[in-house]
């Protein structure tokens, strides 16, 4: 049985990947090989590669049996996919192997942590940590699996929702994993293993709790040190709206602080959203060999997936660019990973454009300022002679019919993504919005577009907001507008595909 699901979905997933055109995918953001993605799974980097596995259903466009599919890449732009690496084959972990990550427990053996999930015959769910050890291709999962179990909890947890660890290899030379729980209120905990050889592990204590501020149960936590401060990450389930904080629903929150090491006691000092667009969630990163901080995360929301039409290609879901991490004065920076400016091609400037008006009645197309594969940096400013400008809007994917919009309020420092008018089910989520730093009415903002997606980095990566597009990819109009009078300056660059 074992052999036989493993083997059946590589055997799919390699029949049928490869009759999806390259022109039916994003040109650099990674997709499914077949069928359905969501989070980023064991984002690593073993034997030369950076490795991403991703929860996946190579059966269908809708999430059913969790698998772990496999992709590698040596820029983290491009991607080879390989054999899926995990498959919901055993008991503890018959209903889907769930997320988890990935580190080197040797150097010729990488070590996959994965939760199971199984159920019972009255349809309870129980959540373990599972491993799995391979050599960057094929994978076995442990004998003595699960490795963590409800046994482990502490008292008055819930055995239905503890999942997703982070694994990561500790000073001393054993390694640590961070898992998601809830507590006896319903609300999210993080909690923290050690394990001295990654196989054999122990209950080190309670790294940060959910006082009730953020959402109940916590999703795909990760933990590191950058710049000085300790950071986690973590996708909060059923967040109360604080506009304009955070939004409500399903959202990924950055918490910067200091770690207690005795204690085992994260110590928070800010707390915000990481990407304040419609559709992010699930947030993972890795060292690169560099020493970058660099962060993936699913391009997509559970509050709008749902309401899509999934059945247009044969794949659904991607992954944000890869994006740097810092951090300065409390804040999380974010910026594409440098390896994106290799893909930039024809460069097209604009510099001083005045744009006037009463707003979109009457955009502004400029040539070789198109496509719906492209590098845009603008720099936005008001007139010196103190001319106001009470809106911006820059216009994407458009045609006749359809457009998204990115629309910068100056009075308010706001800027919002909209796709209302993008052709998708108007049921579904739309719009998004964040407040930046007040400049006196100037704005930098870098705008990625990749066919079924932007990436709007402002102000040098201070905020993000990220929203898949899925206008057809034939509308490949850039207008801009502008309610009242602003100079911009533009630099654009289209991207190889």
């Amino acid at each position: 049985m074992v052999e036989h699901s493993l083997l059946r979905a590589r055997k799919y997933e390699e029949e049928q990947g490869e009759r999806i055109p390259c022109k039916d995918r994003p040109a650099f953001h990674f997709t499914p090989r077949v069928g359905w993605t969501n989070d980023p799974n064991g984002f690593s980097y073993f034997g030369g590669r950076y490795h991403l596995f991703y929860q996946y259903n190579p059966y269908d466009v809708v999430w059913d049996s969790m698998h772990w599919g496999h992709a590698v890449s040596s820029d983290l732009l491009t991607w080879e996919y390989l054999p899926a690496a995990l498959a919901p084959d055993e008991k503890y972990d018959s209903f889907g192997c769930f997320s988890g990550s990935a580190t080197e427990l040797t150097g010729e053996k990488q070590l996959l942590m994965y939760t199971g999930v199984r159920k019972d015959e009255e349809g309870r769910e129980f959540q373990v940590q599972c491993i799995a050890t391979g050599d960057g291709r094929d994978y076995v999962k442990f004998a003595g699996n699960p490795v963590i179990d409800s046994n482990m909890l502490p008292e008055g947890f819930d055995a239905a929702n503890f999942r997703d660890p982070k694994i990561f290899k500790t000073g001393d030379g054993g390694y640590a994993c961070v898992v998601a729980a809830k507590d006896a209120d319903g609300l999210g905990v993080l909690l923290m293993f050690l394990s001295r050889d990654g196989h054999e592990w122990k209950y080190r204590g309670i790294l940060d709790r959910n006082s009730g501020e953020f959402g109940r149960m916590w999703e795909c936590p990760d933990f590191f040190f950058l710049d000085g401060k300790a950071v986690i990450l973590v996708s909060p389930q059923e967040m109360a709206k604080q506009e304009p904080r955070f939004h409500g629903g399903n959202g990924t929150l950055v918490r910067i602080g200091s770690f207690d090491e005795n204690e085992c006691r994260f110590v928070p000092e800010t707390d915000s959203l990481i990407d304040h667009g419609i559709d992010f969630y699930a947030p993972q990163t890795v060292l690169s060999l560099d020493g970058r901080r660099i962060m993936i995360a699913w391009m997509q929301n559970w509050e709008t997936c749902n309401d899509m039409d999934h059945s247009a290609h044969k794949w659904f879901g991607q992954m944000c660019i890869p994006r740097e991490l810092s951090v300065k004065e409390g804040r999380l920076y974010q910026r594409p990973v440098k390896e994106t400016e290799s893909l930039r091609r024809e460069k097209t400037v604009y510099t001083n454009v005045l744009l006037e008006g009463k707003g979109t009645e009457e955009p502004l197309e400029l040539d070789g300022i198109n496509g719906r594969c492209a590098d845009m940096e603008m720099e936005l400013r008001p007139l010196e002679n103190g001319d106001e400008c009470s809106a911006f809007e820059l216009f994407f994917a458009a045609d006749k019919e359809n457009r998204t919009v990115l629309r910068f309020i100056p009075s308010e420092n706001t800027v919002e993504i909209d796709r209302t008018d993008s052709g998708t089910c108007k049921g579904a989520l739309q719009k998004r919005s964040c407040k930046v730093t007040d400049r006196g009415g100037r704005i930098s903002l870098r705008v990625i577009l990749d066919r079924y997606s932007a990436e709007v980095f402002i102000n040098d990566g201070e905020k993000v907001l990220t929203t898949a597009v899925f206008t057809d990819a034939d509308a490949t109009a850039v207008r801009f507008a502008a309610k009242g009078r602003m100079m911009m300056d533009i630099v654009k660059y289209t991207l190889a595909h």
